[in-house]
């Protein structure tokens, strides 16, 4: 199959890897310099050299905020039977895209990044496949992260949306408060330097694709969650009251099994 990856990001970078020895791939990037380290592919930076390449899929690895940007820049050059697709993990306006433009599409989220995850060992890891789309489109990347030793899980834009909100928004805002309100520490203890590398790994991500994760509409009721948790956690540590912090204890130790 002739694959068409839309930029040469991390991601980008991966799929080009993972498809180059069993497809014939290329990858546009409007920056050539970002394609320096990619071999065993095509390297395009012009419309031309994409319209000559007639891809069958098209695999959006554009950050978040251009996803839909590096769609339609591309859309004028692709021959009318190409399969579109994206893996961002926002997929705002996307469903509302795929509906009008035309073209068969494929939607998911590979719930796993350079920043934390084993690139080399991904079966402890998860992978989103949005029901909506085309059949073929689904049993192509089904294939694919079946025999990376993913996780697979199918759903709607909707339920992908809520998820994103539950496993993302939550771990992103404990984070957003543990980095506020830290202080250097000059001997930290394990912990600690636990929770400072995960802060330094989240923050390292696009300030965009941080936002967009955070304004999704299912975030705020997760995030009145924490507050009212800690809420309840403080009437007990001001209160010093050992019976309810044994029962909050319980509870939250229930919750992680």
């Amino acid at each position: 199959m002739r694959i068409l990856i839309l930029g040469a990001g991390k991601m980008g970078s991966f799929f080009t890897d993972l498809l180059s020895f069993r497809h014939e791939t290329a990858v546009f990037d409007i920056d050539p310099k970002r394609m320096r380290f990619v071999y065993n592919t095509y390297r395009f930076t012009t419309p031309e050299e994409i319209q000559a390449f007639k891809p069958e899929l098209v695999i959006n690895a554009a950050t978040v905020k251009y996803t839909l940007e590096a769609f339609r820049r591309v859309l004028p050059l692709l021959p009318r039977e190409c399969i579109l697709s994206d893996i961002a993990s926002v997929k705002t306006g996307l469903k509302e895209f795929y509906t009008s433009c035309g073209f068969r599409y494929v939607s998911t989220h590979p719930m796993f990044g350079p920043t934390f995850a084993s690139m080399s060992n991904l079966s402890d890891e998860n992978a989103i496949i949005i029901t909506e789309g085309d059949h073929l489109g689904r049993i192509f990347f089904k294939d694919l992260y079946s025999s990376l030793k993913l996780n697979i899980f199918e759903y709607t834009f909707e339920e992908h949306d809520a998820t994103v909100a539950y496993s993302l928004s939550i771990p992103f805002v404990s984070t957003f408060a543990f980095a506020a309100v830290m202080k250097h520490q000059d001997a930290p203890g394990t912990t600690f330097k636990r929770h400072m590398a995960i802060a330094r790994g989240v923050l390292s991500e696009d300030d965009y694709l941080l936002q967009e994760i955070l304004f999704n509409p299912h975030t705020p009721a997760q995030v009145k969650q924490i507050r009212a948790e800690l809420d309840e956690l403080l009437a007990i540590i001001e209160g010093k009251d050992a019976e309810g912090m044994k029962r909050y204890l319980t509870k939250i130790r229930e919750h992680i099994k």
